[in-house]
């Protein structure tokens, strides 16, 4: 049984490292957190659910097509409710940020409807090794997973726009006066994270085979709550914090009861940022006065 609750531990950890990885980048580069996230990623897995379901798109094609919907409307919030507001006015940004996610969501029940929508993107089949099944869905879920965490790595680090981004997570204005394009290296990093989110979306739509216009609410919560414990703003952090949130709430639903399965990861969350409220890679930040 253990065995069986870590492969599932993983596989939705998967999914919530993806979705973390959105929170940090932001929050690495302008120090505010994008609720209207996990909001973004919902409308990119109903895009998803509408190409396979009545265009019949072929599956890969969906995921490259969803994926990039959701990073075109990603940097359409972050232009729309984040740049005309001055970032240092936070309680401004909040509201708006909370607005965006209000509006996504009923512009979701608009277009699609408030119930729930099937989405199958193959036909499942289950393989056991002894006492512990998996299906295809879970390997193919992990494996694009990891492919998309080796993409990340080689575009933060090993290109220029990486450099980019690491910089302005640094200082935004001393980013500036390098001559580095801030407002371009700010939507390309929503652009970035809400493309790994709409690869997430989808497959957590697939996981579960429904998608629904609330479905945003409860996971982005989980992924946030990934990213706080890992660290925000790390990247490593937040695929850490996914998968101990994924895993924790797998055993905790195995071991103690699945009715409280959504408060578990919340209440280890709270004991670890209680000893370390930076989180698990956070740094500290000191500031000079």
């Amino acid at each position: 049984m253990f065995f069986q609750q870590v492969i599932n531990g993983l596989t939705v950890g998967s999914i919530y490292a993806l979705v973390a990885l959105g929170y940090s980048m932001v929050y690495g580069v302008l120090q505010i957190v994008n609720w209207a996230h996990a909001d973004v990623m919902m409308v990119g897995t109903f895009i998803g659910m509408t190409l396979i379901s009545m265009l019949h798109v072929p599956v890969v094609a969906m995921i490259i097509l969803a994926a990039g919907a959701t990073a075109l409307i990603g940097m359409g919030v972050e232009r729309v409710a984040y740049r005309p507001i001055k970032v240092n006015r936070r309680m401004a940004v909040l509201v708006s940020a909370l607005g965006m996610s209000v509006f996504l969501q009923n512009l979701a029940q608009l277009v699609w409807g408030s119930g729930s929508r099937p989405l199958a993107i193959i036909a499942r089949k289950t393989f056991a090794a002894g006492s512990v099944s998996f299906t295809n869905l879970q390997i193919i879920i992990t494996l694009v997973t990891l492919f998309m965490l080796f993409v990340l790595y080689v575009l933060v680090y090993k290109t220029k726009i990486g450099v980019a981004m690491r910089a302005c997570s640094t200082s935004i204005e001393n980013a500036k006066l390098m001559g580095i394009n801030t407002n371009l290296i700010i939507s390309a990093t929503f652009a970035l994270g809400s493309f790994i989110a709409g690869i997430g979306g989808v497959l957590i739509g697939a996981y579960y085979n429904s998608v629904y216009p609330t479905m945003g609410y409860l996971l982005g919560m989980k992924a946030f709550s990934a990213a706080i414990l890992g660290g925000i703003g790390s990247i490593p952090g937040s695929v850490i914090g996914g998968y101990l949130i994924g895993l924790i709430e797998s055993l905790g639903a195995g071991y103690i009861s699945s009715n409280y399965r959504d408060a578990y990861s919340f209440l280890v969350m709270i004991i670890i940022l209680a000893l370390r409220p930076s989180g698990i890679m956070g740094a500290k930040r000191i500031d000079k006065v």
